[in-house]
């Protein structure tokens, strides 16, 4: 496994239940200069069954970048958290975007 997707990965795990991350904060929050990309490879690199919270991970909109039934799995795991979806599948990051440092953003 790559440096970059060690770092990556663990600003993943340190995402809280009820929280999620965009792509592009990961990337900062990992040291990477325009990284939201990359971040997005290293989620699809994941192993099936993996046991890092992939689905805290959304969009700069608060949606999923998943397809071909991702999107619903990512939503039924949000769910699960209390994190609620609009009705385009959004999750509203005002209220759930994680902030490392303790406040909502």
């Amino acid at each position: 496994m790559s440096p970059t997707y060690r770092r990556i990965y663990a600003v993943v795990r340190r995402i809280p239940a009820g929280r999620v991350a965009t792509y592009g904060q990961v990337a900062r929050l990992a040291g990477l200069v325009n990284g939201a990309r990359q971040v997005g490879y290293a989620m699809h690199a994941l192993p099936e069954h993996t046991v890092l919270p992939w689905f805290r991970v959304v969009n700069v909109s608060g949606g999923s970048s998943l397809r071909g039934g991702g999107e619903v799995m990512q939503r039924l795991l949000l769910r699960k958290e209390g994190v609620c979806c609009d009705g385009a599948g959004r999750v509203d990051l005002t209220v759930h975007r994680w902030s490392p440092r303790g406040g909502r953003r």
